[in-house]
């Protein structure tokens, strides 16, 4: 019969007696063989898509923001930049991670986090500005409020 599977055929379409799963087993190896590199090219790619991180980065405190120079100390309220992490203090999430950084001006920038308490999982939108080299200001779009911070050891 035209069209139907035969056992014997498949044995000998794999060249000895190991049947169909032999068979298979070529073929796949063959397709894995051809689509590694491809699969390696678009990691490659996609890595550079990823998150820089924070324009900014150290340790800013929340505790008398509006004063000129750098903060002696941080303080008990403190925020810090490090890498594609933001840790704070001073609010109800203690970690938050970068998601993007796009610069908007020569020194705004709009920023997207990511934060988890262990109950929540949420994202949070702001605009960060360095204002100048010692003090930096976070606008948050949920209820429009301004953070002031100064630079701190």
């Amino acid at each position: 019969m035209k069209g139907t599977i035969n056992a014997v055929a498949a044995i000998r379409r794999t060249g000895g007696s190991r049947g169909p799963r032999a068979y298979y087993h070529r073929i796949m190896r063959t397709h894995f063989a051809r689509s590694l590199p491809l699969a390696v090219a678009a990691l490659c790619l996609a890595g550079g898509a990823q998150a820089a991180g924070y324009p900014v980065g150290g340790n800013w405190t929340y505790e008398h923001a509006s004063e000129n120079g750098p903060a002696k100390s941080c303080g008990k309220r403190h925020m810090r930049f490090d890498g594609q992490l933001r840790y704070d203090t001073g609010s109800g999430a203690p970690e938050y991670k970068n998601i993007s950084a796009i610069q908007n001006g020569p020194q705004s920038w709009r920023v997207v986090d990511e934060f988890f308490t262990g109950v929540i999982r949420g994202r949070v939108t702001y605009m960060l500005r360095v204002t100048d080299p010692d003090h930096l200001e976070l606008h948050f779009d949920r209820g429009a409020s301004t953070t002031r911070l100064r630079r701190c050891p």
